[in-house]
């Protein structure tokens, strides 16, 4: 399968070649579907807060604060806005294939786009640029200045260095806005604001001048102290690409052909950060200030009820710890296995009761002994996105996971329709607990169930490929942690996937 020089290759890159060959039996084994049991609603799997509540954990959280808890903000900014710009692409494309502008400004999302010029955070750059109304310009003009190296380049950079919303004074790029949201609740008790970003290698120096050049102006803002690092995702977690008979596709020079794998990849740089409690949040999910309240609200209800239930399973895993199996009585054994299964929502394989005390006691002890996370759910109104499931995992034990719809045999009536009674989906919104009792640190890389990747296929000069995916961050490579699943109002879910999304009122002033 491999040469001498493919060998060399593959050590030189940083990768495993035990893990390449496992991936290339993967391509030729395919993955396996998770076997839902039933969607996560709310009393069944999903906890829903009344403002009592709320604040209760609000104040939890603050408490923690003050004995010197550490905080940090997570936030994935891999990779180019192009996706933004798709339909723009394409009528850039049109006009310049001599397509007449009138017909090309038909296009509903086209239309769109060009009627709310004014309302873009941007538009004032534009107008900069060319020193006249852009009104005056043709379609293709503005086109070339929003997009390419012309003007704003917005097709070639980071969702994090567009603007996205306009302010009185002054428009904030989105990340800005995670600077912002960061100071309002991820301020630690000496005023510092710890922030990580995953960026692309060539983003990455844009990214340092950003942060430059706006840095001490946000301190001054909210008296804070920021923070901020940078990862990219590790070669090492490229995978392998294969042709349509799965044989590793090789390049014009006969080399192979790695790609990325996918957000799951970003596992790895999670797990080199060290913070008692890490806030997850993607790039292009911020709002202006003036709503901001409810996402700062339901940020710090939901780290404390993460830390809430963080001390119950912490003295589970002490005594677990410090005690022999024999020198437990069955009160405990009967509380624990209660909290993990009707709290924790952790269910034993389908039989299997574990009658002996030392069965009892490891497994007991296995499911304590990991990580915690809260996800925030939001009513499904037709995003796009993972959703809260019940599924079956690798030990045949029930859980909680973040479920795609990739990973579900959508064929199967049984598994389609507990799809269709979902009731929630996923907005990319957890807040992570890594650390034992003693303050260890998990090897989160031995907590990902590698039977949830995925298999997509793609094209590369002119030839078709297999690509692998590694299973989700917010997926299989969280599927061995403990999960619960909070209800967060609509509000606090407003991601920018397209430009005209930057319309929406929500990202327009008050």
């Amino acid at each position: 399968m491999f040469n001498a020089e493919d060998l060399v290759f593959i050590e030189e890159r940083g990768s495993d070649l035990t893990t390449v060959k496992k991936q290339v039996r993967n391509f030729e084994q395919g993955f396996p579907y998770l076997e839902i049991i039933q969607a996560a609603t709310i009393g069944k799997g999903i906890i829903q807060l009344n403002e009592d509540h709320a604040q209760q954990f609000i104040d939890f959280f603050e408490h923690k604060l003050e004995k010197g808890i550490s905080l940090l903000k997570f936030v994935p900014a891999s990779g180019a806005a192009s996706r933004m710009f798709k339909s723009l692409f394409t009528a850039k494309a049109r006009l310049e294939n001599g397509t007449p502008e009138k017909e090309v400004l038909q296009d509903k999302e086209v239309q769109c786009f060009f009627n709310g010029l004014k309302k873009f955070a941007f538009y004032a750059d534009l107008e900069r640029l060319t020193g006249k109304p852009v009104e005056q310009l043709s379609a293709l003009e503005v086109l070339n200045l929003v997009l390419t190296e012309q003007g704003l380049n917005y097709g070639n950079l980071p969702k994090g260095l567009l603007k996205f919303h306009q302010y009185q004074d002054h428009s904030r790029t989105s990340f800005e806005e995670h600077c912002a949201e960061g100071a309002l609740y991820a301020k630690d008790q000496q005023g510092k604001v710890q922030m990580h970003f995953t960026v692309s290698p060539e983003h990455k120096p844009v990214f340092e001048a950003h942060l430059k050049a706006i840095k001490s102006k946000y301190e001054k803002l909210f008296g804070v102290h920021y923070e901020v690092s940078f990862s990219q995702q590790k070669p090492a977690t490229d995978t392998i690409a294969v042709d349509l008979n799965n044989k590793p596709f090789r390049n014009g020079d006969n080399s192979l052909l790695f790609r990325p794998g996918g957000h799951g990849a970003l596992i790895d740089n999670l797990n080199d950060l060290d913070a008692d409690l890490i806030f997850i949040k993607n790039i292009d999910n911020v709002v202006p200030d003036y709503l901001k309240a409810e996402t700062i609200k339901y940020k710090k209800a939901l780290a404390g009820l993460l830390l809430n239930y963080q001390k119950r399973i912490f003295n589970y895993q002490r005594v677990l710890d410090e005690r022999h199996y024999t020198a437990l009585d069955c009160k405990f054994y009967a509380e624990a296995s209660a909290f993990l299964e009707n709290v924790l929502n952790v269910k034993p394989p389908t039989n299997q009761y574990y009658a002996e005390k030392e069965e009892l006691y490891h497994y007991l002890k296995s499911k304590f002994n990991r990580p915690i996370r809260v996800c925030g759910m939001v009513k499904n109104e037709g995003e796009p996105g993972g959703g809260p499931f019940w599924a079956k995992n690798a030990d045949e034990s029930i859980s909680l996971q973040v479920v795609e719809s990739s990973q579900i045999n959508l064929e199967d009536k049984k598994q389609a329709d507990i799809v269709k009674h979902a009731t929630h989906f996923n907005p990319v919104d957890l807040i992570c607990g890594t650390k034992n009792y003693l303050g260890e640190p998990y090897d989160l890389l031995l907590l990902r169930d590698p039977r949830t990747g995925f298999i997509s296929y793609k094209s590369k000069d002119g030839k078709e490929l297999k690509a692998q995916e590694l299973p989700g961050l917010w997926n299989g490579a969280m599927a061995d942690w403990n999960t619960l699943f909070v209800e967060v109002p609509i509000l606090t879910f407003n991601p920018v996937k397209t430009v005209n999304d930057l319309l929406r009122k929500e990202h327009q002033p008050d």
